[in-house]
């Protein structure tokens, strides 16, 4: 018996009970009830008794035993558990004196204990109190005392293993809600990201697009070769415009800082801004130049749709605190007034890489994006 009662301390340590409460574990898969096996014990003393009325008493004991466990494991909140826990503790010392087995129902309330009461000192402090309670129990009542020794044992050895799994379990949940939340924020991120890269980069080749195709419409009466020029640049930006789509998804990457330039260049030139850059171009880890080069495409985006410039100035410069500097100025009569999805997604991107970003809008709109200096940037050649 004693060997088999240490087989339950152990196995129950493997599965936590208050799991097992749950409606779709307990009620629908059983699993929670087969440790009521361990409750067989519960029957030597009426085998080796044979008498009817002893049974009786002992079925009625049982009885109360399994509406019991039924219960606590159909609880669906703590509150019930605690009074379901005090009754099978209660059940072990009015009906100890009459069976000796009725001593594992002292094993069941400490093991389920830790599961239902989350503060370990708490725990310990009630099985501290449950043992003391089945000592002078034993006392009082002259009760065998082997079968008090036998009772006190495995309630600690069960109780307190129990603590250590029921922690686990506790730990092991934490961390799955950590888990779950780490993946909607990952999510939740990456949504983010694809709607700003799909504004810079849409917002940007869209406006191309309308441009050609407007100055195409212009041109298509007086100079129908120059139009079909036009018509031919917007097939190509449309077809630039499906595949950056399909990188801004992937995750964008940028083809370098100077492309970028020229490519602002060339869009500046057919919105009838001319662009001044003879500033040497920085060196730049890939994740700082995507940056840059994506916020001189959401800059050159914002003149040719809002500004009405005729004039543009960019420089690429070294502050005294290690910060490469881009700065872009327009001479437009539209300064902005408040930043859209476009400029809001530009700071935070500047910002998550520890840069600063400012716009301001004196005479035209001068805005200014600083990524910190790293150990393996440098300049490059001039543009002009």
């Amino acid at each position: 018996m004693r060997d088999a009662r240490y087989t339950f301390g152990e196995t129950m340590s493997e599965k936590d009970p208050i799991a097992c409460s749950s409606p779709d574990i307990g009620d629908h898969h059983g699993t929670g009830y087969i440790w009521m096996a361990y409750s067989v014990f519960f029957f030597i003393d009426p085998i080796m008794h044979g008498q009817l009325k002893f049974w009786l008493v002992c079925i009625a004991i049982y009885a109360v035993f399994v509406a019991t466990y039924v219960s606590y494991m159909r609880a669906q909140s703590a509150r019930p558990r605690y009074f379901l826990l005090a009754a099978f503790y209660v059940l072990g010392l009015v009906s100890t004196p009459i069976n000796s087995g009725s001593s594992a129902f002292f094993i069941y309330s400490a093991a389920f204990l830790p599961f239902t009461v989350a503060s370990v000192a708490t725990v310990v402090a009630i099985m501290v109190a449950q043992c003391l309670g089945i000592a002078i129990q034993g006392l009082l009542m002259h009760i065998n005392p082997i079968t008090i020794s036998v009772s006190l044992f495995f309630t600690v050895v069960v109780g307190v293993s129990n603590i250590f799994v029921a922690q686990q379990k506790r730990s092991q949940r934490k961390l799955r809600r950590a888990h779950d939340e780490i993946e909607q924020l990952a999510a939740l991120a990456e949504r983010e990201r694809i709607a700003r890269d799909l504004h810079d980069v849409l917002g940007h080749t869209l406006s191309v697009i309308v441009l050609k195709s407007e100055l195409a419409g212009r041109l298509v009466a007086r100079d129908p070769q120059r139009a079909s020029q036009e018509i031919a640049d917007v097939e190509k930006t449309a077809r630039t415009a499906l595949k950056e789509v399909r990188e801004a998804i992937g995750g964008y990457r940028s083809q370098g800082l100077a492309a970028e330039v020229e490519m602002a260049r060339n869009t500046l030139q057919t919105a009838g801004v001319a662009l001044a850059c003879e500033s040497a171009l920085p060196k730049l880890r890939a994740e700082e130049e995507t940056v840059l080069c994506l916020a001189l495409r959401e800059a050159v985006t914002n003149i040719v749709r809002h500004a009405h410039a005729t004039q543009c100035r960019m420089r690429f410069t070294t502050t005294e605190d290690r910060f490469h500097s881009l700065q872009v100025e327009d001479d437009g009569p539209n300064p902005i007034k408040r930043e859209g999805n476009g400029l809001r997604g530009m700071r935070e991107r500047v910002q998550s890489l520890g840069g600063r970003f400012s716009i301001s809008s004196e005479h035209g709109t001068t805005l200014v994006v600083e990524l910190p200096v790293t150990a393996n940037s440098s300049t490059t050649g001039m543009v002009q």
